[in-house]
């Protein structure tokens, strides 16, 4: 009796690797953004206040942005793994009530010692929101009114003032007399992590675990290391920026930095970053501090009151979110 022989099934044809594809208007247009605005800003606030262009406008408008383009570089992280960090203001907030409080006892080394309380304070956040599954969103909103409520108990609800000036006075210095020394810090943030992202793996696990964290996984990419790393160096920035606006202040206030998370939000959307994540980049939230910089000095030179600020906030986060929101990744809108 025969043994009955199976027909090996054919090959399937091997299929045709697909064209890359090309990126689309909306794509193009969200990576000039920043810079349109940035150029359109500038030429609008020259012809209201053809002075504006001076050196010493220039100059005094970069300084400004010092504090927001390091919060906002810090939180561009956090936001490209696809998550949020709203207590980045208060955490810089608290900061500086713990550099002046500190200052006496550990002189020049206080800027460090800010900086490694709140990055580690940052990456706290980062294992909550890893260990605990607990969405960013609320992980750092609960943040924020903790490092809020500590602020005003240590502080006693007031300013402390800073004598010793020392610490800080390298931050009021200008490098070839012109650009302001915590701008200079700022581009050597930006900088840095920048490279980081660009020459080492880090950037390609970041930009997966915002796009798609699944499949981030599933690709080997470290992804709750990548998220607490995120919100460490998020911390850390607020740390920075606390320092310098204690250079410009000369204390600390449990109410510093309130009025800088909205501004540091809209920079980053502003700058074209995606608020779903995997697309971005600290450049671009550069460019948006600038802008986001500009509105805030520009607003009295065309006659507008500083109390319109919240609104125009508000409405560019809604107008820029829109631009930029994935809607690929976000089947369901509630």
């Amino acid at each position: 009796m025969s043994t009955p022989v199976l027909a090996k099934p054919a090959p399937e044809p091997a299929a045709e690797p697909t064209a890359k594809a090309r990126p689309t208007t909306g794509q193009r247009l969200t990576s000039f953004m920043p810079v349109i605005a940035l150029v359109v800003l500038l030429a609008a606030l020259t012809v209201a206040d053809p002075g504006f262009l001076s050196l010493n406008s220039l100059t005094a408008a970069v300084r400004t942005s010092a504090p927001l383009v390091v919060l906002a570089a810090g939180a561009t992280l956090v936001v490209l793994c696809g998550g949020i960090d709203l207590s980045i203001a208060a955490l810089c907030s608290l900061a500086t009530v713990f550099f002046a409080l500190w200052l006496p006892d550990l002189g020049g080394l206080t800027t460090l010692a800010i900086i490694a309380a709140t990055g580690a304070i940052g990456a706290l956040q980062g294992v909550a929101h890893v260990l605990l599954r607990i969405p960013s969103f609320i992980v750092t909103l609960g943040g924020m009114s903790i490092f809020t409520a500590i602020a005003l108990v240590i502080s006693d609800a007031g300013p402390i003032r800073v004598a010793d000036r020392d610490a800080t006075h390298w931050l009021t210095l200008y490098v070839a007399g012109v650009v302001p020394m915590s701008f200079v810090v700022a581009l050597v943030v930006v900088l840095v992590v920048s490279l980081a992202l660009a020459l080492t793996p880090l950037g390609s696990w970041v930009r997966a675990t915002g796009y798609s964290e699944s499949a981030a996984r599933l690709g080997g990419a470290p992804v709750d290391l990548v998220k607490v790393a995120a919100f460490t160096l998020s911390g850390a920035c607020a740390g920075l920026a606390a320092v310098m606006l204690v250079s410009r202040n000369f204390s600390g206030s449990p109410t510093m930095a309130d009025n800088l998370l909205l501004p540091a939000v809209a920079a980053i959307v502003v700058g074209g970053t995606a608020i779903t994540g995997g697309h971005g980049s600290l450049w671009r939230s550069l460019a948006g501090a600038l802008v986001v910089t500009l509105l805030r000095v520009g607003l009295p030179i065309v006659g507008v009151p500083s109390a319109y600020e919240q609104i125009l906030y508000g409405a560019i986060i809604v107008a820029a979110v829109a631009l930029t929101l994935d809607r690929s990744k976000v089947l369901i809108i509630k």
